[in-house]
């Protein structure tokens, strides 16, 4: 039977970080709103120690949304856990994430301090969040690059602590699919508690490697992502929502599937970018301007020919109203053809071959041709 993957997302909280994409309260509603209409099963709405902004804005979702859980981020303090549960006080299904560097780096460099004392803060942490609320996921931050068999205790302790979601994020993006797919493996072989808990991915796309690394971390038996909208989030961003979600749906034969209305990706999307003012990369998989695209002429004869040549994916599943046949000094005569169809006009052969030349006499000079273009051209 196919088992459902949690949707965490992760927009409001890790998406914002990126330089310039701060929202208000409002917009951030906005946001919760249409997170909730998309399916999302956890929503992180912010890190409510951070600003008396943030505070609020956390404090507002958790009073909105009325199906998902509504998460707080906080350091291993108690501070911030206090400021937590202080926000989601009116949240019908609250969680609190907590936690602490994993890395001999970050224990070293960030922390001062030893695996024994890293250890002592994560269970104190989960067992102070979980006074406040039962929902407790603990992240341990930089698991990428943490050494097995500390990661592994850490996360027996922090289970045995109470905590029913354990994040294991590679907060640098530096491991390769197999890497995570053999660590993930590896915890589940030698954490004897692991399966009192949701173990979670949370991965960084400094290498291009996000949604893969996602991925083989569902296949070694994690069973919650953590995601944003479009892949934004610090430096290069997170793995992408709109992507785990179509690889399950599209790869059926893995056994998995998410609750995502997908139907609402592109325009999600589209109110995402507009409202952070990040621009969707035109070659972005799933939600870009060009994903659906076709300017080749070798593509566009056989996209016309039947869809399935070139696409794996239909475009109304998510969200997007059509395929386009891009005109350019690339493109064949079966796209110009199709395309003058359209605009009602029928040509014969040796006279769509005269308009043929001209139209790439056109195209060259004006790079991609439109309606428009193709009246003054029949003209």
């Amino acid at each position: 039977m196919s088992q459902k993957i949690l949707i965490f997302d992760t927009t409001l909280r890790d998406g914002e970080q990126v330089p310039g994409c701060q929202l208000n309260t409002e917009e951030k509603l906005q946001v919760a709103e249409q997170l909730e209409l998309l399916g999302v099963d956890i929503i992180e709405a912010g890190f409510p120690i951070s600003s008396p902004g943030d505070f609020r804005s956390v404090e507002e979702i958790a009073k909105l949304v009325k199906n998902a859980t509504v998460c707080g981020l906080t350091r291993a303090k108690k501070e911030d856990i206090d400021a937590a549960a202080a926000a989601l006080k009116h949240a019908k299904y609250p969680r609190i994430h907590t936690g602490i560097g994993s890395s001999d780096t970050h224990i070293k460099y960030k922390f001062n301090s030893t695996r024994e004392e890293i250890l002592a803060k994560g269970v104190w942490a989960v067992k102070y969040a979980k006074s406040f609320v039962e929902d407790v996921e603990f992240f341990a931050e930089d698991a990428g690059r943490a050494d097995l068999v500390f990661l592994a205790q850490l996360t027996e302790a922090v289970i045995d602590a109470g905590a029913t979601v354990v994040n294991l994020p590679d907060t640098t993006g530096y491991l390769l699919p197999q890497q995570m797919f053999q660590r993930i493996n590896y915890l589940f072989e030698n954490v004897p508690n692991i399966h009192k808990a949701v173990i979670s991915m949370h991965n960084h796309n400094d290498l291009g490697l996000a949604t893969a690394n996602t991925i083989a971390g569902i296949q070694a038996g994690a069973r919650q992502v953590e995601v944003t909208i479009n892949g934004i989030g610090e430096r290069a961003g997170n793995t992408s929502l709109e992507e785990v979600a179509m690889i399950l749906n599209t790869h059926k034969d893995l056994g998995y599937h998410t609750g995502i209305n997908s139907k609402h990706l592109y325009p999600f999307s589209q109110f995402v970018s507009n409202l952070m003012g990040m621009p969707v990369q035109a070659n972005k998989a799933i939600v870009g301007a060009n994903a659906f695209a076709h300017s080749s002429g070798i593509h566009q004869d056989g996209f016309l020919k039947h869809t399935q040549n070139y696409e794996i994916m239909n475009p109304e599943d998510v969200g997007v109203p059509s395929s386009a046949i891009v005109l350019t000094s690339r493109s064949g005569r079966a796209a110009l053809r199709h395309r003058l169809q359209l605009l009602g006009f029928e040509f014969e052969k040796p006279d769509l071959d005269k308009i043929y030349t001209r139209f790439l006499l056109m195209a060259d000079a004006r790079k991609q041709l439109n309606d428009e273009d193709l009246k003054e051209l029949v003209g």
